[in-house]
C-alpha cells in the first residue's frame, strides 16, 4: 500500500470519483459507497482509511467553496493545498458540473407545491458549535469569493427569492388571510432591484413585513454580500424589515431570518471602496 503525500494524479482520480458519487446523490439515485472505495483501493494502492478521509477532505473543501457535498462523508478540515487545486481544476475543467447535476430550482410551476420552510435559530458558535475549522473555511470561502459568486448567479437568486414568495403566500393563506397573500408582491421582479428587499409581504395581523432574500447552496454559514442600500434601508425600517439566509437550497432548503441591526449577527466587512479623485 502507498503511503505519503498524494500525488496529483492521485487526488484527481479521488476527486473525479467523488463527483461520481455526488451527481448519483443529487439526483436522487443510490450508489455503493464501498465499490466506490473498492476500485480506488485498486487503482491508488491507498488502505480503505487513507481513501476514506480524503473524501472527508473533498467534503470539507466543497462546504469552503459554498458548494453541496456528499451526506456520506462528514467534511474533515484537516487537507492539503493540493487537494484543493485539485477539486478547483475539476471545478474549472467542469465547468458546468452543477448547472447540469443539479435541478432547476426556478421551476415555477413546481414551487407552489412545496412544503413550507423551516426556520432555524441562526448558526451562532454558541447555539450551532461548527464541526470543522471555520477560519481555514473562511479563508478559502473568501479566497475564492463564494459570496459575490451567489450573488452574481441570478438564476440561484430568482429561484430563492421565488420559494420566500410562495411561502409567504402559503403562511398567509393557512393563517386564513387569503387577503393578505394576494397582495404579497414579488418587488425585485415587478419593479428592479434597488429598494432594498426582495418581496413585500405581510404579517397575519396585517403588519408590513419587507424581506431581503439571500440563497446558497452551500451550508448555513456560507458568506453573502449585503448591499449598503440594504443597510440602510434594514436600519430605517427596523421593525419590519428581514433578511431571509436560504441554505441547501439545491437538495433540501432550510431557513433562518437575520433582524436588523444586522451588525448584532454578522461581521461586516468592506469589499470594495469607492474611489474619487482629490
Amino acid at each position: 500500500m502507498a503511503t505519503g503525500e498524494w500525488s496529483d494524479f492521485e487526488n484527481d482520480l479521488i476527486v473525479a470519483d467523488y463527483f461520481a458519487m455526488l451527481s448519483f446523490e443529487l439526483a436522487g439515485q443510490a450508489y455503493n459507497k464501498t465499490e466506490h472505495r473498492r476500485v480506488l483501493m485498486q487503482r491508488l494502492a491507498r488502505p480503505a482509511g487513507s481513501i476514506e478521509f480524503k473524501h472527508q477532505n473533498i467534503s470539507a473543501v466543497l462546504l469552503s467553496l459554498g458548494h453541496p457535498w456528499t451526506d456520506g462523508y462528514k467534511p474533515a478540515t484537516n487537507y492539503q493545498a493540493s487537494l484543493v487545486d485539485a477539486v478547483v481544476r475539476f471545478l474549472r475543467y467542469h465547468s458546468d458540473w452543477f448547472e447540469v447535476h443539479i435541478p432547476d430550482q426556478e421551476g415555477l410551476d413546481g414551487v407552489k407545491e412545496q412544503p413550507l420552510l423551516w426556520f432555524a435559530p441562526p448558526p451562532t458558535q454558541s447555539n450551532l458549535p461548527p464541526a470543522v475549522d471555520l477560519v481555514k473555511v473562511a479563508r478559502l470561502a473568501e479566497k475564492f469569493d463564494v459570496a459575490e459568486r451567489d450573488a452574481r448567479n441570478r438564476r440561484l437568486g430568482r429561484a430563492g427569492e421565488l420559494r420566500v414568495l410562495e411561502n409567504e403566500r402559503a403562511i398567509l393563506r393557512q393563517a386564513r388571510r387569503d387577503d393578505l397573500a394576494s397582495k404579497v408582491r414579488w418587488t425585485s421582479d415587478e419593479d428592479g432591484d434597488g429598494a432594498g428587499f426582495d418581496i413585500a409581504s405581510f404579517e397575519p395581523n396585517g403588519t408590513p413585513r419587507l424581506i431581503e432574500v439571500k440563497t446558497t447552496n452551500g451550508w448555513e454559514r456560507t458568506p453573502f454580500h449585503v448591499s449598503r442600500n440594504e443597510l440602510r434601508v434594514a436600519e430605517e425600517n427596523r421593525d419590519i424589515w428581514h433578511l431571509v439566509r436560504l441554505w441547501n437550497f439545491a437538495r433540501n432548503p432550510k431557513a433562518f431570518a437575520l433582524r436588523p441591526p444586522l451588525d448584532h449577527h454578522v461581521e461586516l466587512m468592506p469589499t470594495s471602496f469607492l474611489a474619487s479623485l482629490r
